[in-house]
């Protein structure tokens, strides 16, 4: 992941973006630079993710995939600030996961699809202050959406699938935005299913 490094873009962006060279992601989640958009704010850059297993060939990132868990997540810098904001630096992110019925069915599904991110932020629910847990977070807001497909005829796949999404944003009130993207990973592993690090999977040894 690199910066475009061009001289009119202000350091703290500059600063931000090559923070991102340092998280520390784990082996499952393939990492890489996409297509920023291009009209939220002066300046951006984007980074997408996907969850693989050991038998898909870590190439290119997509910016959308066909894959079980992926998403993406967007740094904004307007060094004006915004109001919405509370800050000059937010976070867009996106995620989206196949999941399993039981858990598609499953009432409480949002709220725990929630914390994911907030518990990964460290930013109790309904909290709009910044956090205490050593990332600077503040304005923190989201939507969780579970869909659930049926597919009929001659089509491929399973005639019912379940996916879960999860979009969010939030202002970072530093430019080291390596623990952010970790937290977003974090959450990615769990929309995925993906047990703790350090944890084994019985179920595939």
């Amino acid at each position: 992941m690199t910066s475009s490094g061009a001289p009119t873009e202000p350091a703290d962006f500059r600063a931000a973006v090559e923070s991102l060279h340092a998280a520390r992601i784990r082996p499952e989640i393939e990492v890489g630079p996409i297509r920023p958009p291009q009209r939220l704010a002066p300046y951006s850059y984007a980074v997408g993710a996907e969850v693989r297993t050991a038998d898909e060939d870590a190439t290119d990132i997509p910016t959308d995939s066909a894959g079980s868990a992926f998403g993406r997540l967007i740094v904004l810098h307007d060094p004006a600030g915004q109001d919405a904001w509370n800050g000059t630096m937010r976070l867009v992110a996106f995620i989206q996961a196949e999941v399993e019925a039981a858990l598609a069915m499953d009432p409480l599904l949002p709220e725990v699809a929630w914390s994911w991110l907030s518990e990964a932020l460290g930013v109790p629910e309904g909290d709009a202050e910044p956090s205490t847990s050593g990332l600077d977070v503040t304005a923190l807001g989201g939507t969780i959406t579970s869909t659930t497909s049926v597919r009929f005829g001659d089509i491929a796949g399973p005639p019912r699938a379940h996916q879960l999404e999860l979009r969010a944003s939030w202002t970072a009130l530093g430019t080291a935005l390596d623990s952010h993207l970790e937290a977003f990973c974090t959450a990615l592993s769990s929309a995925a299913g993906l047990p703790p690090v350090g944890v084994t999977d019985l179920g595939s040894a």
